[in-house]
């Protein structure tokens, strides 16, 4: 019976522990669906693309997750701190007024610095004319 008891038990903290970071890995993915288009502007000299403006907010202790985007980025820190880290460098702690870039297909994750305030950025993409803002940046595997 203890034996039984002891089983369910560890069961149910396994369960509970896959749970949680499984919903953590959906919310950090969501932050890749966040933000607010600030402003959209065809490049006319290349028909079918347009440069994007968008702000996004990370809250207190969240992170993008691992992700890629399809072309170039160029992220302005406007508020708080956060921690970007791209595969095979290490990390780097960036203020209010740095910036990072990041090149088409290069996996990397932008964290909060902060467990306590929220971090906003101002994010610029060139992507094909009329992209969605979740399609800017697809989840890495």
């Amino acid at each position: 019976m203890k034996r039984i008891n002891l089983l369910v038990g560890v069961t149910l903290a396994v369960g509970i522990m896959l749970g949680v970071l499984g919903s953590r890995a959906l919310r950090a993915q969501d932050n890749l669906r966040g933000g607010k288009i600030i402003q959209r502007v065809d490049l006319k000299k290349s028909p079918g693309w347009e440069a994007i403006l968008v702000e996004r907010d990370l809250p207190p202790g969240v992170e993008s997750g691992k992700h890629t985007q399809a072309g170039g980025e160029i992220v302005y820190i406007e508020e708080g701190s956060v921690i970007f880290e791209a595969q095979g460098q290490p990390p780097v702690t960036l203020k209010p007024g740095e910036a990072f870039t990041t090149t088409a297909g290069e996996v990397h994750n932008v964290k909060n610095a902060s467990n306590s305030a929220p971090a906003k950025a101002l994010a610029f993409y060139v992507a094909k004319k009329g992209a969605k803002l979740e399609d800017l940046s697809t989840p890495a595997k």
